[in-house]
């Protein structure tokens, strides 16, 4: 058996539909970082959910302390977010990877819900998160808006995937979401920019999907015009064409958020100091009064 954590931030209308999906474990806990909403109301509803509440910093340090802080039954757990089911099938695969020792953590590829459809094409699925872990060989760091997993041990790759319902709650929300993410991955790109590399030799032999991807992603900072790369690339490509009007949304969407974060980069690299506002001369001091 292991443990499920559930993050969870003003996630009322997925969190029903989630904790009845983990309830397979007979421990689950729910993170929240201080809802507004009735999400924690909700989580409390249910008897053998235990709720917990702690201040969102960012999701490394977030799922960092729920790991580290969090009492749980067993020293295996698997993170699900508020919006991403468990199944029955994933469960059982999961509970045999946890006692055979192999590894110290495990990934599973998502299946992205979109507009009452698996859009599997435009997705590039399959796409692979870390969520199956011994909870005192894994930690997390931040990247950009989300987290980079550091494992001291190896890793294996499951063959369930889970559904991840990542509109279930409305085109608003997504676009007021990807807002805020595309601030901290503006911040990452100039980063990136500015002192990191492309590594050529993981691209074309890395050792794992998830390691070739991340490389690719670096080297994609670097390509002139992203955003309309990104959709030909994912509509025709990857065959979203194939996936019908959710694909093409979903490709729009993708275009749409490279282009808010390359906005945003142009905009943080134009910034001009606050010290050199607060700095310029005044009419004031730079002409004397004469008598």
């Amino acid at each position: 058996m292991f443990s499920i954590f559930i993050l969870t931030h003003n996630e009322e209308l997925d969190i029903s539909a989630c904790i009845e999906s983990a309830s397979l474990s007979d421990d689950v806990i729910v993170v929240d970082s201080f809802s507004s909403d009735r999400t924690l109301e909700i989580a409390q509803s249910y008897a053998h959910v235990r709720t917990v509440q702690h201040a969102f910093e960012s999701h490394g340090k977030q799922r960092t302390w729920m790991l580290r802080q969090m009492p749980t039954k067993h020293n295996w757990a698997y993170i699900l977010e508020a919006d991403e089911r468990m199944t029955p099938a994933l469960f059982a695969e999961c509970e045999a990877a946890a006692t055979s020792g192999e590894h110290v953590g495990y990934y599973v590829a998502e299946r992205v819900m979109f507009m009452d459809k698996w859009i599997k094409r435009s997705t590039q699925y399959p796409r692979y998160q870390l969520r199956l872990l011994d909870k005192q060989q894994v930690w997390f760091d931040d990247y950009g808006h989300t987290e980079r997993e550091v494992l001291a041990g190896s890793s294996g790759f499951l063959q369930e995937t889970y559904p991840h319902y990542t509109c279930g709650k409305g085109f608003s929300r997504w676009i007021e979401k990807h807002n805020r993410y595309s601030t901290d991955e503006a911040r990452e790109t100039v980063r990136q920019l500015s002192e990191g590399k492309v590594r050529w030799k993981s691209i074309f032999v890395g050792k794992s999907e998830v390691e070739r991807r991340r490389a690719l992603k670096d080297l994609s900072l670097r390509i002139p015009g992203r955003p309309l790369v990104r959709f030909f690339y994912m509509y025709f490509f990857l065959g979203g064409v194939l996936d019908g009007r959710a694909g093409f949304t979903w490709c729009v969407l993708q275009a749409f958020y490279e282009y808010l974060i390359l906005l945003k980069v142009w905009e943080m690299r134009h910034a001009e100091p606050p010290s050199q506002l607060a700095e310029a001369p005044t009419a004031s001091t730079t002409h004397s009064k004469t008598a």
